[in-house]
């Protein structure tokens, strides 16, 4: 399993525009192959952090090369975000505890 760290802060040009494709983003990613989940958050200082968690490194690949991804790219660089910082990293173990229902 493959893990991304996304994390970045946005500009104040991220408007509506960020939010229609950030949308159209989320929708496109839960249908790709290799799949399996993503999470976002916002520390108090506005900075965010979004987690995505892919089957393997050729999912991951495919994602990262779909024209409406790279486009994304593109203007997220230009007008979208003050900085972002990701980070790739491979599973080697995972531990999963519930406590169960009564």
């Amino acid at each position: 399993m493959i893990i991304i760290l996304f994390r970045s802060r946005l500009t104040e040009d991220a408007g509506n525009d960020y939010r229609r494709m950030d949308s159209e983003l989320d929708r496109i990613v839960r249908n790709q192959p290799g799949f399996i989940d993503v999470k976002s958050f916002t520390s108090s200082d506005d900075e965010r952090l979004t987690v995505v968690w892919w089957k393997d490194q050729k999912s991951l690949e495919a994602w990262r090369n779909l024209p409406v991804h790279k486009e994304a790219q593109e203007t997220g660089r230009a007008r979208w975000y003050k900085y972002y910082n990701m980070e790739v990293a491979e599973v080697v173990r995972t531990s999963n505890f519930e406590k169960s229902k009564k």
